[in-house]
């Protein structure tokens, strides 16, 4: 079809003209009769969003979507793009994007009635119909719709009063595309009420010009309910226009979260073959994130974007990666005193309420790792607070009785695998504990083991000194009586 090149083929090709709306309709009709993905990449939306939004096409409605940061808004409607025709017929020279067989601008009007069937007809690609802008204060009705142009009215010695002196904005040549506004709670209300006409007519008024443009668009608006409710507003007449709002959430499962992570972090092959993050860490990094969408130390309004996990995983990758580095390893796996390398992730990716500013972002993060550490822990391992009701037999009895002898473990950040491996080893009653309760044997059992001490430091029967190169776990008494020590030294 891309092949005609002249008015006159194009019709003898018998090509009919249809707007978007039904272009996008008809199309998503045949991918859900033929069983396709329509959204490739959205995951857990199956059940959610994703039905919403195919509803919304099919009955050939604008869209509003509503969400927290993070939560793949701006990504579905990019995707939109997939279910037009791969080649669109456009007049050519037209700044519209005119319709061969139904023109709406002077401009292309005037050039089918100088050529006829002559007419020169030129291709857009899909990729080229899609218009996206960011709202922000100071978008202005002259770069939405348009404006008089005296450069234009000079060169083509044309008075102001004559509509081809007008440029044309980013709404009007978006004519037979999808045209996305993200954050429209920004945009000031007399910009939105520009949008009136064009979401309810399908035409546009540009200062005093007598002119109707039947305008096809598919527009898509995204907003923040934030936003919606602290710094802008949607204004009801416009929400009344956008026929369908659907609201997006975050993964509600962590394993959904998971399969987000992995497909959205950015790893170069060599940090793929050389490292390892057990499933156990890739949890864990996960529940950091559900954990802070419940902090009471974080603004809900706000959410916790799935960025948090996605940044956070990459940083993971390459604290190991330096740590391979520096111990001239070839290969290394990842470990829980790696997440030191998470919390600038996490610090700059969530909005902190009075009680998270007086704690401070760093302590906020700690807070985090140390909540999912200790969901993570008891997962696998018995709840020692039950334990100490009598409630069952102690399985930690050998490792307590091995801090209380005095004994002491330290775990460097960058310490070698070798070296890692021999410190857990030389604790007392730890590889038996995991191997009795999880069945896992040989190297698989490191991370467990990592997991029981800082899982036990949580529930305070060890403690855990937090340095800037390493994590030291000590008996808690012990730690008790070096304050008392040193409170008497201060004293006298």
């Amino acid at each position: 079809m891309n092949q005609i090149k002249t008015l006159g083929e194009l019709k003898q090709s018998g090509y009919e003209s249809r707007s978007i709306k039904e272009e996008l309709r008809q199309n998503l009709i045949q991918k859900l009769q033929a069983k396709e993905k329509v959204f490739e990449g959205i995951l857990g939306f199956d059940d959610t969003v994703l039905p919403d939004i195919e509803r919304a096409i099919l009955s050939r409605h604008n869209i509003l979507l509503l969400g927290l940061r993070g939560q793949a808004k701006t990504r579905i409607a990019r995707l939109l793009v997939n279910l037009l025709d791969e080649w669109m017929p456009v007049v050519g020279g037209s700044d519209l994007h005119d319709d061969p067989l139904n023109p709406i601008s002077r401009q292309a009007k005037a050039i089918i009635a100088e050529h006829g069937d002559d007419t020169p007809v030129e291709w857009v690609h899909r990729e080229e119909r899609y218009v996206e802008k960011l709202a922000t204060p100071d978008v202005s009705v002259a770069d939405l719709i348009g404006d008089v142009d005296p450069i234009k009215a000079a060169s083509l010695k044309l008075s102001y009063s004559d509509e081809r002196v007008i440029h044309f904005g980013l709404v009007p040549r978006s004519h037979r595309s999808i045209f996305v506004i993200n954050e429209l709670p920004d945009l000031q209300p007399r910009i939105q009420v520009s949008l009136f006409n064009i979401l309810q007519e399908g035409d546009i008024q540009i200062r005093g010009f007598k002119l109707r443009l039947p305008l096809d668009i598919q527009f898509v608006f995204t907003a923040n309910p934030e936003d919606y409710t602290n710094r802008g507003s949607i204004i009801t007449p416009l929400k009344d226009r956008i026929e369908s709002q659907i609201l997006t959430h975050y993964p509600k499962t962590i394993e959904i979260a998971r399969q987000i992570t992995r497909q959205e972090a950015e790893l170069t092959d060599a940090q793929r073959e050389a490292t390892e993050v057990p499933d156990l860490l890739e949890i864990l990094l996960e529940q950091v994130a559900f954990e802070a969408r419940d902090s009471e130390y974080i603004d809900e309004k706000s959410g916790v974007s799935a960025r948090l996990t996605i940044s956070g995983y990459e940083n993971l990758v390459s604290t190991v990666e330096r740590r391979m580095l520096i111990n001239g390893e070839s290969t290394a796996k990842a470990r829980i005193t790696d997440f030191w390398g998470v919390v600038p992730a996490i610090t700059g990716k969530v909005e902190l309420v009075y009680e998270g500013e007086q704690e401070g972002p760093y302590g906020v993060a700690v807070n985090l790792i140390g909540k999912a550490i200790k969901k993570s822990f008891l997962a696998h391992f018995p709840n020692p607070d039950k334990l100490k009701k009598g409630r069952e037999s102690d399985p930690y009895g050998t490792i307590r009785a091995w801090f209380s002898g005095g004994n002491e473990v330290e775990l460097l950040n960058d310490c070698s695998e070798k070296d890692f491996r021999k410190a857990l080893d030389g604790v007392a009653g730890l590889r038996k504990l995991v191997e009795s309760h999880l069945k896992v044997s040989g190297e698989d059992a490191y991370p467990f083991m990592e997991l029981v001490l800082h899982g036990l430091a949580e529930f305070n029967i060890v403690n855990k000194d937090v340095m800037e190169s390493a994590f030291s776990f000590r008996d808690i008494l012990a730690n008790m009586l070096d304050d008392d020590l040193f409170d008497d030294e201060y004293d006298n």
